[in-house]
């Protein structure tokens, strides 16, 4: 199956409500998803918010194809999955290990650092002298 994952900003994490724009259906399934599919475990911060990953994303796409273009049941769906992590065909999503609080925070940090280095650059460009 080949999924076209451009379309995902290059971010670290992703809010719900993120997720469920780029991926194209409501929170509540998103939720919902996550109950049935083992893939998807969204970290959670400090704040308790649901951090998705890219590859959550990426796995929730590939999910929402199998159900509503392919015509998957979830437990076809999660069938599927499960023969394609085997197969090497789908990665498994890489998620933080309770532990690992500072590399999250390390990412985080990054990513804040990306988009402000992103924000400067466009400030910049909207302040240059007109000739």
């Amino acid at each position: 199956m080949a999924s076209n994952f451009s379309h995902i900003p290059d971010k670290v994490y992703f809010r719900i409500g993120e997720v469920s724009e780029l991926v194209g259906v409501e929170t509540h399934v998103l939720r919902y998803w996550e109950s049935e599919f083992a893939l998807i475990k969204p970290f959670r911060g400090k704040s308790k918010q649901r951090l998705y990953r890219r590859k959550d994303v990426q796995t929730l796409l590939v999910i929402k194809d199998l159900l509503h273009q392919q015509g998957y049941t979830i437990s076809g769906a999660r069938k599927y999955l499960k023969q394609a992590l085997k197969t090497g065909t789908l990665e498994q999503t890489s998620q933080p290990k309770q532990g690992a609080d500072s590399e999250a925070k390390a990412d985080i940090i990054q990513q804040v650092k990306s988009e402000l280095r992103a924000l400067l650059t466009q400030l910049e460009q909207g302040n240059k002298p007109k000739n």
